[in-house]
C-alpha cells in the first residue's frame, strides 16, 4: 500500500509530529510511506530519519500567491505516484489536498485525524466532508462526539486514543531530576520548596499555558513565589512576554525554547500523580445496570483485561462494592459484605492492595464509615464536590470534578486556587 501523509506546520507540529512519526513507524516496514510537509518543520527533520521514507518540502499556505503553485505540486506528486490514501491532519493540509484532487479520475481514500477541539461546522469543513473524507479517526471520545452533528456525520469515524509510551517516559531518579532542574534554572533549582510546573505544548494562545500562567498569579503570595513555570516551545514574541509581564511572572516563567527531546523538562518538573478508578468488583465487562431506569445511557465497564492494564500502568484500583448499591439502605451484614468481598475480590484477582474506597451515589454514615475502616480501607471519598482539607476525616473525602473535555489549565485551576474550596464552603459542606 502507498501512503501520503501531510502536515502544514512550519516549525515544531507538536503532537501532530509525533504522531505522524509514531504512524511511520508502524507502516514503513511494510507500506510504501510519503511525507509531505514544510521543509522548515521538525516533522521534515525527523521523517527523514525512518527507514524507507520519502519526505517532501510542500507548503500549506493560504494566500492566492502561495497557494495556487503549492496544490498544483501537490496534484503533480498525489499524479505521479498514485497513492492509495492520503492522510490529513488539519484544515489547511486537508484544504491543499481536497483542491489537488479535484477532477482526479482515480482519488486515493483520505483520512482525516482530529487531534483538537476546534469547530467542525464551517463551509470549508462542509466542502472538505463533501470532497475529500473518506474516514475519520478521532483522538477521544470528546473529539468523537463533535463529528455526530456536523458535516462529517454520515461518514466512517474510528476513535484510536492517544497514549503514553510508559518505558519512554520513565519517572526520572532523583539524581537526573535535580540534574535537570539546574540545567533550566541554574542555581536556583537549590532552594528548598521550590514547587516547577512545566509544559511542552508550546507558546501558541491555544496550548493554553497563558492560562496557567494567570492562574499561578492569582495564588496567595507565599504560594506564587515557590512557583516557577518550564514552558518548552517558540520563543513567545513580545505581544506575548507583556501579557506575562502585566501579570508580574516574568521572573518565575522559563522559556527554554524548542527542544526535540522533552523528557529533560518533564524530570524536571514536581508535579505527578496517578488515577484511581473505583470498580465495581462483581460486573467487570458488564454495564451500568443501576443507571438504566434513570434514563442515563448503557456504558460498558473495563473488563478484568482492562483493569490489570490499568494496574500494570501504575494506576490506583478502588473499590465501589460489588453491586452499586445504596448502603444504608442495606441490612448491616450485606453492606459490611458489600465493602469487605469488593476489597478481597479485587485483591485477589489483580495482586494490588485495595485501599481507596467510594461510597456508591455518596450514600454512607457514620456505622458506614466505621465498617469501611475496619475493612482495611485507608480512605474514602464522598460524592460532595470541593477540595480535600488536612481536617477532612480520611472517610469523608470530598472530589473536585474533572470532566473528560476538561483542559489543562482549567484542572489547575480547579486544583490551585480557592475556586473549590469557596464553592464547598459555599453550600456548607
Amino acid at each position: 500500500m502507498k501512503i501520503l501523509f501531510t502536515n502544514f506546520h512550519k516549525r515544531n507540529g507538536g503532537g501532530h509530529a509525533t504522531y505522524i512519526i509514531n504512524l511511520l513507524g508502524q507502516l514503513a516496514p511494510e507500506h510504501e510511506c510519503v511525507v509531505a510537509t514544510p521543509g522548515t518543520s521538525r516533522l521534515y527533520r525527523f521523517a527523514q530519519a525512518v527507514p524507507n521514507v520519502r519526505v517532501i518540502d510542500q507548503g500549506f499556505n493560504s494566500r492566492i500567491g502561495k497557494l495556487l503553485p503549492e496544490i498544483k505540486q501537490l496534484r503533480q506528486l498525489i499524479q505521479q505516484e498514485n497513492f492509495d490514501i492520503i492522510h490529513v491532519n488539519a484544515s489547511a493540509d486537508h484544504r491543499h489536498v481536497m483542491l489537488a484532487c479535484l477532477g482526479l479520475r482515480h482519488r486515493p481514500k483520505i483520512i482525516f485525524t482530529k487531534h483538537n477541539d476546534h469547530p467542525v461546522g464551517s463551509f470549508g469543513h462542509k466542502l472538505r466532508a463533501r470532497l475529500a473524507t473518506d474516514r475519520i479517526i478521532a483522538v477521544s471520545r470528546f473529539v468523537a462526539d463533535m463529528f455526530k452533528n456536523s458535516p462529517y456525520a454520515s461518514i466512517p469515524l474510528d476513535m484510536i486514543h492517544h497514549g503514553i509510551d510508559t518505558q519512554y517516559f520513565a519517572p526520572a531518579s532523583a539524581q537526573h531530576k535535580q540534574q535537570c532542574r539546574q540545567a533550566l534554572l541554574g542555581e536556583e533549582a537549590a532552594t528548598n520548596g521550590l514547587i516547577l510546573l512545566g509544559s511542552t505544548g508550546g507558546t501558541d494562545y491555544e496550548k493554553g499555558w497563558l492560562e496557567m500562567v494567570r492562574a499561578v498569579s492569582q495564588l496567595p503570595e507565599h504560594l506564587k513565589n515557590r512557583c516557577r513555570i518550564i514552558m518548552a516551545g517558540d520563543p513567545p514574541n513580545e505581544e506575548k512576554m507583556n501579557r506575562v509581564k502585566a501579570l508580574g511572572m516574568e521572573q518565575q516563567v522559563v522559556f527554554p525554547g524548542l527542544v526535540d527531546d522533552v523528557r529533560n523538562i518533564l524530570a524536571a518538573c514536581d508535579l505527578g500523580f496517578t488515577a484511581t478508578t473505583y470498580f465495581v468488583a462483581g460486573h467487570p465487562g458488564g454495564y451500568n445496570h443501576w443507571d438504566i431506569e434513570k434514563g442515563i445511557p448503557r456504558s460498558g465497564l473495563m473488563n478484568e483485561q482492562q483493569i490489570q492494564n490499568w494496574a500494570n500502568a501504575g494506576q490506583e484500583i478502588g473499590s465501589h462494592t460489588i453491586d452499586h448499591v445504596h448502603l444504608t439502605q442495606l441490612p448491616e451484614d450485606e453492606a459490611r459484605r458489600q465493602i469487605e468481598a469488593s476489597k478481597h475480590g479485587l485483591e485477589t484477582v489483580f495482586g494490588v492492595p485495595v485501599t481507596a474506597f467510594c461510597y456508591p451515589y455518596g450514600d454512607e454514615s457514620a456505622a458506614i464509615r466505621e465498617m469501611t475502616r475496619q475493612a482495611g480501607y485507608t480512605n474514602a471519598t464522598l460524592t460532595v464536590k470541593g477540595l480535600a482539607l488536612k481536617e477532612d476525616d480520611l472517610f469523608g473525602l470530598p472530589r473536585v470534578t474533572v470532566s473528560g473535555n476538561i483542559g489543562l489549565i482549567a484542572f489547575l485551576i480547579k486544583c490551585l486556587t480557592q475556586k473549590e474550596h469557596k464553592r464547598r464552603v459555599k453550600k456548607g459542606r
